[in-house]
């Protein structure tokens, strides 16, 4: 199995002939991802990589090339109703990768799509991949991933790499990897991932990697204690972080006394998910945790 993506995922490409929207697409590709259809208004009847068909909606590329999942590389003003304009085409899964994306219009989209069924991974994230099917949604650089029974979910995209680098150098692999993005408004959180992966049979244990800000970990702690029985282990970005000072994301600030590292990882202690003090030593715990579970 595989979480929110599998080997039917069929992709549409928004803003494919943008800068990045044809690179990451052309790397889609090459790893093995259905990429049946690009979007680029005004350029619809042109072709990307002499194969892959260019429609003026994203309607058109549903109804004529079968998409079901979409991966949005447009600017920041565009992002929302991009999104939207997906979710109305009847797109299952809409993966936003686009940075800056004003918080005012995520609260506009989020209702929107729950009203039809849409599940949106970002804005802000780098996708998801599944090593094990060459399934890559996203910008997550594919050489340093494995086939194997981790999960990983992270609100940050390059300690997603740095932690994945370090569990496949360990012999770790990975089931699917998740980046939901560290705005103050996203798509899918890590309680919705954490539901995904216990009910993953390919998925032998969790790595969780969290930051400063918001109550996202707190949720994902208590759900961990009430529903999780696969091993978690955690880490926590920005354990130096001063108050009141955005750090890297939009969502990484600490607001008074709330949202702090120090508050997380006491929240995961008390539930009996391990914390690790740097990225290296995620490894380790959670290794020793999937052979006690075993």
């Amino acid at each position: 199995m595989s979480v929110f993506i599998n080997k039917d995922t069929k992709l549409v490409v928004q803003g494919i002939t943008g800068r990045d929207g044809s690179f990451h697409a052309k790397q889609m590709m090459d790893y093995g991802t259905a990429v049946v259809a690009g979007v680029t208004p005004g350029k619809g009847g042109q072709t990307f990589e002499n194969t892959v068909p260019i429609f003026n909606s994203v309607a058109e590329a549903v109804d004529q090339a079968g998409a079901n999942t979409s991966v949005i590389y447009v600017p920041p003003p565009f992002a929302a109703d991009a999104i939207c304009e997906a979710s109305d085409a009847g797109i299952g899964l809409v993966v936003c990768i686009t940075e800056g994306v004003p918080v005012r219009d995520m609260l506009r989209v989020v209702p929107f799509l729950r009203e039809r069924g849409t599940r949106l991974i970002g804005p802000n994230c780098p996708g998801l991949i599944c090593p094990g099917i060459h399934v890559r949604v996203g910008i997550l650089p594919t050489m340093i991933f494995e086939p194997g029974r981790v999960g990983v979910v992270s609100r940050s995209g390059t300690l997603t790499y740095e932690v994945v680098f370090q569990l496949t150098h360990a012999g770790m692999g990975q089931s699917t990897c998740i980046g939901i993005g560290g705005d103050p408004v996203i798509g899918t959180k890590f309680t919705d991932t954490l539901a995904a992966f216990e009910a993953d049979e390919e998925t032998g244990g969790i790595a969780l990697i969290g930051e400063i800000g918001g109550t996202d970990e707190q949720e994902a702690a208590q759900f961990i204690k009430e529903h999780v029985s696969k091993p978690v282990v955690a880490f926590i970005a920005g354990q130096t972080a001063p108050r009141g000072k955005r750090m890297g994301h939009a969502g990484a600030i600490v607001s008074g006394g709330a949202g702090t590292a120090a508050e997380k990882m006491a929240v995961f202690e008390s539930v009996g998910v391990p914390v690790a003090k740097i990225p290296s030593q995620i490894t380790g715990l959670l290794a020793e945790r999937m052979r006690q579970n075993a």
